[in-house]
């Protein structure tokens, strides 16, 4: 069955934060960035992804502040439309349809209902041009801007490589070795060229340019890390430039300040370099950020500025050169030797990270949760040196222990490390435990733990097969080192093989009795308890791919992929073939959740997933052309409570959420959900004020939860502790002007009345108490006193006015309470 339309393909994170350059807000509260075909709103004071903008239906270029009103946005991309956002309340305004690939966007306040974009030149195949676009006026959402001038041709399809000038009187590009500056009211075009020629210390091809915002000066980023700026360019040969070098490779990215008194400067040194006054003796550094720098971005009131890394990093600097935060998305790692792995404690997915790191990523807020260093060594940024790499990652059923496989391997030396990890609660974070150095003789191919409750250290197992064709069985033991930190270590307690066969995969049954190791063309199964070989299974033939067993009701099958393009099921009581089907399966990944299985195959350039129980060889779910890319690692991840599903065939959706990385590695997910229904509670009620700090005020004023405490079973009474969220008083505080409100000393008894808990009951020694407390009133008070109070009782109180009504006594009761008062108890003492 094909599905329907109400499933569907989703991206859910880990696109390129680094595609377009960052914006900020006019407040500098927020931070726009474009994500693949999404554009993203985080919070400056809090590193939330507060709202997720989707539409586009390709890849975002390019992301502008509409500059007649900074509550608007304007983003362009590859699918041909440009969109303006409310991005406050996350709403598409206006889509105007261009037609051809926009691969940058740019806005100038001088040019109102224009914005300029790169695109292709039509029938020239690598050649791009600059133009103006009048966007159109018009009662509908969806609008076709026909009206397109060309401003330049054969310019560069970066957007690093365009920059506008002082006022937009003009626009400066380069490409190659040229420089072009084009100016609007002279319709004047200058071109100015460097040599072409590569010598030994220097290389004039440029890589970026920025332009002073108050003055005509240009600044020219170049391949060789030199930094030129250039005045005087309004004539063909009396140009004038000056030179800055620091950089020892390419300048990535300019980008001056507001007042263009500084200049700063980023390339793959990690190193944000700040210019004072275009000098190259003064300057300050700020370094360790990480990564190579890809886009420099300024706020517009000059007290922050952004970087973008190409590990997909978002680094928020202050104006004083001092890191403020950091947004981390999902590290794009050149291979991902681990597969995706899923964190038990955390429900993170865990992979390649840093060189020789493992990230823990976070699937709700798009961004990673830490990096852990397994190598601990220094990462060289060299071509060509070899260094240590991650290549196996394991958990325990819990999540306390964790197995890491680091390897470097020269022409004719390995080296193998397998380090076992136990997480302190202490310090939320994983020690080492234990260190093997060559563990195997070569490659260490698969790796996995007992996957049973760690109730019992006895019972927590690991293996690791290997290329030098045996596996091999690691248990904890008692460390006798005195000098030893920790109680126990692991050790080594069993090595099998068979027929000297590579072994290539292992897994363990679901009650952790049983053991599949494959050894290339053959599955064997072990007794987990004796180590005694059970039984094999060698048909169909061909290499075995992947194994996994069946779970819960479908535990006595193993399902097992060949390279020859089959999957198979057997069944462990009988020792037979149950079923096989040819289907060329790259991925076959069970749900720890439920019977289900899914299997991701790869054929003529078109990914499909199959989703079946091993009991029925019939497929629950069949989803074909799963996306553009190939799928690359898949995994189940659980859910935090059960997904409610409107049929049967969506079953195995419901404990479980399956994820896939493609070869762009980007996260994609399967979700019956629409965009708005995925998104965050806090990015659905953006408000201004959500994202400012939290201060002790705010939280004294801020919303308080309903909670509910019970009294003594002797009272039987449930008594509904309300602290006044909603109460008018603290509403009326907040949000009545302050030049009307009253003195503050007028408003705090009002104010700490609202946050009293009223009691229903009162004792009647609280009653006698409050008699007594009347009775001080002075006997002498006339009666037009008496009748002025009677009066103001009647008459709106300043409490009753915000809204906290106080108990009233008539005027029957006061004449008692004062009759009672008057009267005589000195009798009373005689007993």
């Amino acid at each position: 069955m094909v599905a329907p339309a109400s499933l569907r393909v989703v991206r859910c994170g880990g696109s390129t934060l680094h595609g377009a350059r960052a914006v900020f807000s006019a407040d500098s509260k927020y931070l726009l960035c474009a994500s693949g075909d999404f554009v993203k709103l985080y919070s400056v004071g809090t590193e939330e992804t507060l709202r997720l903008m989707g539409g586009h239906a390709n890849l975002v270029t390019g992301i502008q502040l509409n500059p007649h009103n900074h509550m608007q946005l304007y983003s362009s991309s590859l699918d041909g439309t440009i969109k303006l956002w409310d991005f406050m309340d996350g709403i598409p305004i206006k889509t105007y349809t261009v037609g051809s690939k926009l691969l940058a966007l740019y806005t100038l306040p001088s040019w109102e209902d224009s914005v300029f974009v790169i695109t292709p030149k039509s029938g020239e195949g690598d050649t791009y041009q600059l133009v103006s676009v009048k966007l159109p006026k018009g009662a509908g959402q969806d609008l076709e801007a026909k009206e397109v001038s060309v401003i330049l041709n054969g310019v560069d399809v970066s957007p690093k490589c365009i920059a506008f000038g002082r006022e937009g009187e003009y626009v400066a590009s380069v490409k190659e070795v040229h420089l072009q500056v084009y100016f609007f009211k002279q319709k004047h075009l200058n071109r100015i060229s460097l040599s072409a020629k590569k010598t030994k210390g220097g290389n004039n091809h440029f890589t970026c340019v920025s332009c002073h915002p108050k003055e005509d000066c240009i600044a020219s980023g170049h391949a060789d890390g030199k930094i030129r700026l250039w005045r005087n360019f309004h004539h063909k040969k009396e140009y004038t430039f000056s030179t800055l070098h620091w950089h020892h490779d390419a300048v990535m990215d300019l980008a001056f300040s507001v007042e263009g008194t500084n200049l700063l400067s980023g390339g793959v040194e990690s190193v944000l370099v700040l210019w004072h006054n275009e000098s190259d003796c003064q300057k300050d550094f700020l370094p360790r950020l990480g990564s190579p720098i890809e886009y420099i971005s300024m706020a517009s009131d000059g007290s922050l500025c952004c970087t973008l890394h190409r590990d997909n990093r978002i680094t928020i600097i202050n104006s004083n050169l001092r890191f403020s935060k950091s947004i981390q998305g999902l590290i794009k790692s050149a291979d991902i030797k681990t597969g995706l792995v899923v964190d038990p404690r955390t429900k993170a997915l865990v992979l390649n990270g840093e060189p020789g790191h493992l990230q823990f990523y976070c699937l709700q807020s798009d961004q990673q949760l830490f990096s852990l260093d397994i190598v601990q060594q220094q990462y060289i940024h060299q071509a060509g040196l070899i260094q240590t790499d991650l290549v196996q990652v394991a958990f325990g059923a819990q999540g306390k222990w964790l197995a890491t496989v680091e390897e470097r391997e020269e022409t004719t030396n390995l080296e193998l490390q397998l380090k076992l990890w136990f997480y302190d609660e202490e310090t939320q974070s994983f020690k080492l435990n234990t260190r093997i150095n060559m563990p195997h003789e070569a490659h260490i191919t698969a790796m996995c733990f007992r996957d049973m409750e760690e109730l019992e250290e006895d019972s927590l197992i690991l293996v690791t097969a290997g290329r030098d064709c045996v596996f091999k069985v690691w248990m904890m033991v008692e460390d006798t080192d005195p000098e030893a930190q920790q109680s126990v270590s692991w050790s080594c307690d069993f090595v099998g093989s068979y027929h000297n066969y590579q072994a290539t995969n292992c897994c363990f049954s679901e009650d952790g009795s049983l053991l599949a190791v494959s050894f290339e063309e053959t599955v064997t199964v072990w007794d987990s308890l004796t180590w005694d070989l059970k039984c094999t299974f060698c048909q169909p033939p061909g290499k075995i791919r992947n194994i996994c067993f069946g779970r819960l009701t479908c535990s006595k099958y193993l399902i097992g992929t060949t390279d020859c393009g089959f999957l198979c099921c057997w069944n462990l009581l009988s020792c037979a073939l149950e079923w096989s089907a040819h289907l060329n399966t790259f991925i076959l990944q069970p749900d720890p959740l439920s019977e289900y299985i899914a299997a991701v195959s790869w054929l003529s350039k078109e990914s499909s997933l199959f989703v079946f129980k091993p009991s029925e060889p019939q497929p629950v779910y069949i989803q074909r052309n799963l996306c553009r890319e190939k799928i690359q690692l898949a995994a189940f991840v659980p859910r935090d409570e059960p997904e409610p599903v409107s049929s049967e065939k969506y079953l195995w959706l419901r404990r479980s959420q399956l994820f896939f990385l493609t070869d762009a590695q980007e996260l994609m997910t399967l979700s019956m959900k629409s965009l708005e229904e995925r998104l965050t509670p806090s990015s659905k009620q953006l408000a201004v004020e959500e994202s400012l700090p939290v201060t002790p005020f705010s939280l004294l004023l801020g919303k308080h939860r309903q909670q509910q405490s019970q009294e003594d079973s002797g009272l039987g009474k449930l008594i509904v502790h309300k602290h006044k969220q909603e109460s008018p008083a603290v509403k009326e505080l907040l949000h009545t002007p302050a030049h009307v409100l009253p003195s503050a000393s007028f408003l705090c008894p009002i104010f700490i009345n609202s946050l009293l808990i009223s009691k229903e009951n009162k004792s009647a020694e609280e009653v006698a108490e409050e008699v007594e407390m009347a009775s001080e009133k002075s006997e002498t008070e006339s009666d037009e006193e008496r009748d002025g109070t009677e009066m103001d009782q009647e008459d709106t109180s300043p409490v009753e006015f915000l809204g906290e009504m106080t108990c009233k006594l008539s005027k029957s009761q006061e004449k008692e309470l004062r009759r009672i008062r008057k009267m005589d108890y000195s009798w009373v003492a005689a007993f």
